[in-house]
């Protein structure tokens, strides 16, 4: 009697996504999709019904983003394996995705290539990260995180605000924020609040 194939749960909010999923997988004998998701809180009704061997989890999503659905599934299941699989190579998104439970990291642009090792070295106990990633969070593993009040200042000045307008929608002085946009300048070693923000984005720090 042949081995059971390995059940995987696909959570992207893009069908052409999870159709190019399939298709790799398709020739696969030992692999067999048994649900999908198009956002995280779909992802964790899904892994209760089906139970899969792994998930294959995006990150950007509505209603419940891939972080949080993580978070639910390893709180309610410890031992679910979780692929993350994104296009984001940001060292912070990374980060927070395997903090929340990820073991592995996936970007989107190495599907065809890496899916099916990832999935194999995942399930049996190791971690894969791209080499660009890993990179990312070892260049930046003793920066200063930014604290929350920082990141409220941030995404005020993401949003086009004047220091001023960022005061009054915080409720604080306009000294205050602009003390900490100094402290978030050096944390991210930003020249201004425009590259502050660039930097932010690219990181996965800030997601607009």
């Amino acid at each position: 009697m042949p081995p059971r194939p390995t059940r995987i749960l696909v959570v992207d909010d893009h069908p052409l996504l999870r159709e190019g999923i399939a298709s790799v997988l398709e020739s696969e004998s030992d692999m067999r999709i048994v649900a999908e998701a198009a956002n995280g809180r779909e992802a964790v009704d899904a892994f209760r019904g089906s139970l899969p061997d792994v998930v294959l989890m995006d990150l950007q999503m509505p209603e419940l983003d891939g972080v949080a659905a993580i978070e639910a599934i390893r709180a309610e299941f410890p031992a679910a394996r979780i692929i993350v699989v994104t296009t984001y190579r940001g060292d912070a998104q990374a980060v927070r995705a395997l903090k929340a439970g990820a073991q592995s990291y996936l970007l989107k642009s190495s599907l065809r290539k890496e899916l099916v090792e990832t999935i194999r070295a995942t399930l049996a106990g190791r971690r894969r990260i791209p080499p660009e990633v890993a990179a990312e969070i070892a260049a930046h593993s003793a920066d200063a995180e930014l604290t929350s009040r920082e990141l409220d200042v941030l995404k005020g000045v993401a949003g086009g605000n004047s220091n001023k307008l960022v005061a009054a929608q915080l409720n604080v002085t306009e000294e205050t924020v602009k003390a900490h946009m100094k402290s978030i300048l050096a944390k991210l070693g930003a020249n201004d609040r425009t590259h502050a923000v660039t930097i932010a984005l690219r990181r996965g720090i800030l997601q607009l």
